[in-house]
């Protein structure tokens, strides 16, 4: 099953993983996943941040409703690995590490329950292969990426973007 913390990177974009799962706290931790082959790149891919201080503000209705979300934060420090293409035994391999600045995303629940996040500064985005449109990719920007999620589906759907890009599959399987 999908999940939002995994397919969502850098600041911002842990920052609305966040967003999009209210249950969960924000990101206090050291966060590290392994993604299988062929969900954020062809090969396994690995993901951690380290440090950085996010604070999320919660906007609600007058009936007590999530309507908005906004977070806000000291940057973490990403690396990025290849680990392979064996899905039980991955193996270390080419690793980039990002020292990110901030960033600040802010996710608004639409009228039909699906999210529109908008986020500025240093974020990451990872696109599955049932998303618009298709990965595998994991990209990060430096700039202002718009994309929205169905929460029913796990679909993300990519809007925009403007600034910097930084292929990181392309950049590890070199």
């Amino acid at each position: 099953m999908k999940t939002t913390m995994t397919r969502t990177l850098a600041l911002s974009a842990l920052a609305a993983a966040a967003l999009v799962a209210p249950a969960q706290p924000a990101l206090a931790d050291d966060f590290f996943v392994i993604l299988p082959a062929g969900t954020g790149c062809t090969f396994n891919l690995g993901y951690a941040a380290t440090g950085g201080n996010l604070q999320t503000k919660e906007f609600v209705d007058e009936n007590g409703n999530t309507v908005r979300l906004l977070t806000a934060g000291k940057g973490v420090l990403l690396t990025y690995t290849n680990y392979g293409m064996k899905p039980k035994k991955p193996v270390e391999g080419e690793s980039i590490t990002i020292r990110t600045d901030g960033s600040v995303a802010e996710t608004v629940v639409n009228p039909d329950g699906t999210l529109t996040v908008t986020a500025t500064g240093h974020n990451g985005l990872i696109m599955f292969p049932t998303d618009e449109p298709a990965g595998p990719t994991t990209t990060h920007y430096i700039g202002k990426i718009v994309y929205n999620i169905d929460p029913a589906t796990g679909v993300f759907t990519l809007v925009s973007t403007t600034g910097q890009e930084l292929d990181v599959c392309a950049e590890l399987a070199s």
